[in-house]
């Protein structure tokens, strides 16, 4: 066990390397461990490196589990594009399981540019999958001249149809 744990650090360690080659080996080899490599990258998050904030929530995407959505739905407003838009592409990946602390994270900040962006990348991709149209009216006000304003009650009532369901 605390030798898969020095794994994954040195794994993690390779995710800021300056060589894409080591960086990709190191993020296939933690996407390859799985569910035990996900909170060291939920820390790789935070990091002040571009690169592994980047190489982390890639292969989270790639392993695709929940436990990390939380992580994710905070990775919406990383001040780097690509981390963003990664982050999304995970809780996309999640699906349904994603959709509840998102909806939450829309409630308290439907002012943050970058959370809605990111919500509605993710609304808009699970949107079209079935059980899942209590999504469009919160498109709707995303997409709304004044969203920072029509995103909470429309969150808040996806919220209750999906809490009760």
């Amino acid at each position: 066990m605390i030798e898969n744990q020095q794994k994954v650090e040195l794994l993690i360690a390779d995710l800021g390397s300056k060589d894409g080659v080591v960086r990709v080996r190191a993020r296939k080899s933690l996407v390859a461990i799985g569910k035990p490599a996900v909170d060291p990258l939920v820390k790789a998050l935070s990091s002040k490196r571009e690169l592994v904030r980047w190489e982390s929530a890639k292969a989270i995407g790639q392993i695709g589990d929940p436990t990390a959505t939380l992580a994710l739905v905070r990775a919406l407003e990383d001040e780097m594009f690509d981390v963003r838009w990664l982050a999304a592409e995970a809780l996309i990946t999640i699906g349904k399981k994603a959709l509840v602390p998102l909806l939450k994270a829309l409630t308290r900040h439907s002012d943050s540019l970058w959370l809605r962006e990111g919500a509605h990348h993710v609304f808009h991709d699970l949107s079209d999958r079935k059980s899942v149209g209590v999504l469009r009216p919160v498109l709707t006000a995303l997409e709304d001249s004044e969203p920072s304003v029509e995103v909470p009650p429309a969150a808040n009532t996806a919220l209750k149809v999906l809490i009760k369901g």
